[in-house]
């Protein structure tokens, strides 16, 4: 497979195909496809532009997500250092990459894939089914046409399409899946210290040192740059409507809207099952059948429930004679759906197969569909057609926001009293956001862009919610500056000390490995050492109570050769460090595993190997494209 794509990468059309981008991102969501582009960007890949917006609009949203995941232990910071800035970036272009190769490729997500993708959102759907009324007021309520929606999701289900194709060419052997288990369920017994902290020898730091470690260190001590901005804000919820709908305005759009409210064919069913084992031979199948042939040979409405009690292997409807409710469409497996829906009230099925085994069905009675009358469901309309005037009424003045702002780049007044709007103010917040609005990483991006932070202009349209949305322009501007030296001299001092004992940690812990490895004995070194011996028999590579820079290391520590333990120094992190033995090694234990263990793992390593040669793939289309990136701007 991965020949097969280089091959076609080879030549001219490498040069097409890589002058061709088309940005989406289903990783990172789908939302800056639309957003506003700028003139200047962050990178380039061939001749289209991944701009400061989109870049921006990814790092705020990742940022969003880890805060969500990490809670307290979410650290800020992370998003300022260039190599993190980096890693985004290369994801970016990664995915402009895998788009234009399916280009040319001719990959493509097929029109029936996309109606399918679209029919299984639940939001589409009224009672589990597609429904087309439903589809359109939905993309209306979202400012959306059919086509504009469609076209994002292709684009986004098109981003998959190249790693799916790999993943699914790779090849993942049982000696691979043995060889990994082996691996990842071997036991070690180990034994280990960690070396008490001790003061530094030479505990004076000099002005000098000092200023060394400041200039050497200087993004470390960076006051963050900062913005406060001006808006102006259009909140449906402080719009009211002109008139409520009367009930002839109501009853049009139920009969507009019919096919909404109508109910599903229900049918009223018991079963009786008779389990086939997976895997089953022939031999247990043909047993099965025949008990099952036997049964509904028997079986008559009055006597159905009484044979259910007594012989179908559904524990869950055994006691109530087999009883199943009422079902609809879709809520069954495919075969019973349809043996259940071609019976006649009263009757009673031949044996149908499923995955669970064999189905006697008894259709005691039928539920037509019918539809729900207007004063049923006039308290919904009255409530969704108020929420659509809401919507128009919103849709209304931030399209007039959004056009005076545009039309007076450079000031909110004309926007402000037109719309008898407040412009209000947030504090000054850095990269990581602040609060109110600044929250949103939407406002972040934008307040960072190079068309408000550089240009002084009124900012795009930013929607906080489905019916909030602002308009911001920067009203203060803090550089990021170093902090003054005499501010963080004491921070210095202790950073240089700490240094200093995690240095002479390390060089204790190396030479004491080093006269272990000779043969001198653990204990006696560990009592000099006012230590105490920790000892680990079967260690896994992940387990509590055990620190984990220990067992990491235990597991890359080499295997203990004629009986001879082997030994290592250990980083504990925080200056600490430790001192390692290794003294026994034991292989994974196999037959333990199940068959189920093993698909999973065979399903994860086939994606996990995908990843690495999608990743391969991706490497290599890099090193075929023009590639500029701005730095300056990241």
């Amino acid at each position: 497979m991965l020949q097969s794509l280089r091959d076609k990468m080879q030549g001219w059309p490498a040069i097409v195909v890589l002058g061709i981008a088309v940005f989406a991102m289903s990783f990172f969501g789908i939302e800056g496809y639309f957003s506003s582009q700028s003139e200047t960007f962050v990178a380039k890949v061939g001749k289209r532009e991944i701009s400061q917006q989109q870049y921006q609009d990814t790092m705020n949203r990742i940022r969003q997500q880890q805060r969500a995941q990490m809670g307290d232990q979410f650290d800020p910071s992370v998003f300022d250092k260039p190599e993190f800035k980096q890693q985004v970036l290369d994801e970016l272009i990664g995915q402009q990459l895998i788009l234009q190769a399916n280009e040319d490729l001719g990959m493509r997500v097929s029109d029936q894939s996309l109606r399918d993708t679209i029919a299984a959102n639940p939001a589409f759907q009224v009672d589990g089914q597609f429904n087309a009324d439903m589809y359109r007021a939905q993309l209306a309520a979202a400012g959306m046409t059919p086509d504009m929606f469609q076209s994002n999701i292709r684009t986004s289900l098109e981003s998959g399409l190249l790693p799916d194709a790999i993943s699914g060419s790779t090849i993942v052997t049982q000696t691979d899946i043995d060889r990994y288990l082996d691996i990842k369920l071997q036991r070690r017994d180990i034994r280990y210290f960690v070396l008490p902290h001790e003061a530094p020898a030479d505990s004076q730091v000099t002005d000098a040192q000092v200023q060394d470690y400041y200039t050497a260190h200087q993004a470390d001590f960076m006051n963050p740059e900062q913005v406060s901005l001006k808006y102006i804000e259009v909140n449906g919820a402080d719009l009211k409507p002109e008139s409520q709908p009367s009930d002839d305005d109501l009853k049009k759009r139920y009969q507009d809207e019919i096919a909404r409210f109508g109910l599903p064919e229900q049918r009223e069913v018991s079963h009786i099952l008779i389990n086939v084992p997976k895997n089953a031979t022939p031999a247990q199948q043909k047993v099965a059948l025949d008990k099952a042939e036997k049964i509904a040979a028997e079986a008559t409405p009055e006597n159905f429930a009484k044979l259910a009690q007594q012989d179908s292997d559904d524990v869950g409807s055994r006691l109530t004679g087999g009883d199943l409710g009422w079902l609809q469409k879709g809520v069954t497996n495919p075969a019973f759906e349809s043996a259940m829906f071609a019976l006649q009230k009263g009757q009673i099925s031949k044996p149908v197969l499923s995955d669970e085994g064999y189905h006697i069905i008894y259709l005691r009675d039928v539920r037509s569909g019918q539809t729900k009358p207007f004063e049923q469901v006039r308290d919904q309309l009255l409530k969704e057609a108020t929420s659509a005037d809401h919507d128009r009424a919103y849709n209304d003045a931030a399209g007039k926001m959004t056009d005076l702002t545009s039309q007076n780049p450079g000031s909110l007044e004309p926007a402000a009293q037109a719309l008898q709007l407040q412009i209000k103010e947030t504090p000054l917040f850095g990269h990581s956001g602040g609060e109110g609005i600044a929250a949103n990483p939407k406002v972040i991006a934008a307040a960072f862009s190079s068309d408000v932070l550089n240009s002084g202009n009124n900012s795009s349209l930013v929607d906080l919610s489905k019916t909030d949305s602002v308009v911001v322009r920067l009203d203060k501007h803090v550089p990021a500056s170093p902090k003054p030296v005499a501010e963080v001299h004491d921070a210095i001092v202790q950073k240089i000390l700490d240094q200093r004992i995690a240095d002479a940690a390390k060089q204790k812990a190396e030479v004491l490995a080093q006269r272990l490895n000779k043969g001198e004995d653990m204990a006696t070194l560990a009592k000099a050492e006012h230590a105490d011996v920790q000892t680990i028999t079967q260690a896994q590579r992940v387990q509590q109570g055990a620190p984990q820079p220990i067992l990491d290391q235990a597991f890359v520590t080499p295997h203990p050769a004629d009986g001879k333990s082997q030994y290592a120094d250990v980083s504990m992190g925080n200056g600490a460090y430790a001192v390692l033995a290794v003294d026994k090694v034991e292989g994974g234990d196999l037959s333990k595993l199940t068959e189920d263990d093993r698909r999973q793992l065979y399903r994860q390593m086939m994606q996990a190997y995908g990843g690495v040669e999608t990743q391969g793939f991706i490497d290599m289309l890099k090193a075929k494209s023009k590639i500029q990136i701005a730095k300056d701007r990241m």
